[in-house]
């Protein structure tokens, strides 16, 4: 078929067909849990000693983005790296750590093309500020890289970042296809206050969030959707 005859997919259309609900914060997550989130108050990150062996143990799962044979998804757009970036994170999902403070946070999704096809494979290396908005510029506290499933899948468990001069909430993110060029952007928080007067946020960088109101729920932390779409050749 031709190129010019195919529809073109906003990346947030593609996620509605994924969640396959109309409210852009709508999302099914399997495994028996309600996905969600409330960034008011939470407990500390880590909780209790193997907290972070327990997120491994029971993996949130992303709805499966659906796409027709004439469909075109529009790519991530990309955005400046900053000055924090530090290379040869470790290999990690799970950037919690013993004494880590904020309100816990897991953003899963996939690494599609712009064909509409998963990416196997594909390399996420992400970097951000602590609860207090400062960045670890010695070690690797919150930073870390992880590849792609078969089915194009990544999950992120890490910490809602803490606001700095001049900056809305925000997560650094490098996604790059094997043998491909590097994608580098940024995830955003809907409804953030200082959304409104960062110069560099982009509504179409914003990651899905759920509402989370039962305690017990809120004790499981944020959870968020996004899926990058990248443009390979």
């Amino acid at each position: 078929m031709d190129t010019m005859a195919k529809t073109k997919l906003t990346r947030r259309r593609l996620h509605h067909l994924a969640l396959g609900l109309p409210a852009p914060l709508a999302l099914t997550v399997l495994g028996g849990r309600m996905a969600g989130v409330s960034l008011a108050q939470s407990p500390d990150a880590t909780g209790t000693p193997g907290a972070t062996a327990d997120v491994a143990a029971t993996p949130v799962l992303a709805p499966t983005p659906a796409c027709g044979d004439d469909d075109d998804v529009e790519a991530t757009l990309e955005q400046t790296a900053g000055p924090y970036f530090t290379p040869n994170s470790p290999e990690r999902a799970s950037l919690l750590e013993p004494g880590l403070e904020g309100t816990k946070l897991v953003v899963t999704g996939y690494v599609y093309s712009t064909d509409c096809q998963p990416i196997e494979g594909a390399l996420l290396d992400f970097w951000q500020a602590d609860n207090d908005g400062a960045y670890d510029n010695v070690g690797y506290k919150l930073r870390g890289h992880q590849f792609t499933d078969k089915d194009g899948r990544y999950e992120l468990t890490t910490v809602v970042p803490g606001l700095y001069p001049g900056r809305t909430r925000h997560i650094h993110v490098k996604v790059q296809a094997p043998n491909q060029s590097v994608l580098i952007t940024q995830l955003y928080f809907p409804d953030e206050p200082s959304n409104a007067s960062d110069r560099i946020f982009d509504p179409a960088l914003v990651m899905d969030l759920q509402e989370r109101d039962d305690k017990a729920e809120q004790e499981e932390g944020a959870l968020g959707f996004f899926t990058y779409v990248l443009d390979v050749a």
